[in-house]
């Protein structure tokens, strides 16, 4: 897929394409509860709904399900010392973020991502 990343900034840049991180706790979605979609920051595919969303004490907003099972990828991550399971876009293959099996709720998962790659549309 031949991505257009000009619309992105250089944190955003760094965030999808080079699967960086943001600083915790001074993002723009870990606070955030108005109602609706969050979408990929690259391609704009839809990702998460606000219903999943929690707060996770992190810093980084949480969810604790994509908004469809083939909406995220999902790829063994073993940098940093640490063995962990990326989140990816399915369309584009931006890196969101990472998925934990330590989530509050049913699902058990804690999708922990990064503002830097999403976008949100009010409903």
């Amino acid at each position: 897929m031949n991505k257009d990343l000009s619309h992105l900034t250089e944190e955003e840049r760094h965030v999808t394409q080079e699967k960086g991180t943001e600083r915790p706790f001074s993002n723009k979605y870990f606070d955030h509860h108005e109602n609706g979609v969050y979408t990929c920051k690259v391609c704009g595919e839809q990702l998460f709904d606000s219903s999943t969303k929690f707060d996770s004490g992190t810093g980084w907003p949480s969810y604790d399900a994509p908004i469809r099972t083939d909406s995220v990828e999902y790829v063994e991550d073993t940098t940093h010392g640490m063995s962990r399971v990326e989140a990816l876009c399915a369309h584009c293959g931006a890196h969101l973020g990472h998925v934990f099996n330590d989530g509050p709720t049913s699902t058990g998962k804690r999708f922990c991502i990064n503002s830097a790659s999403l976008n949100f549309e009010q409903k």
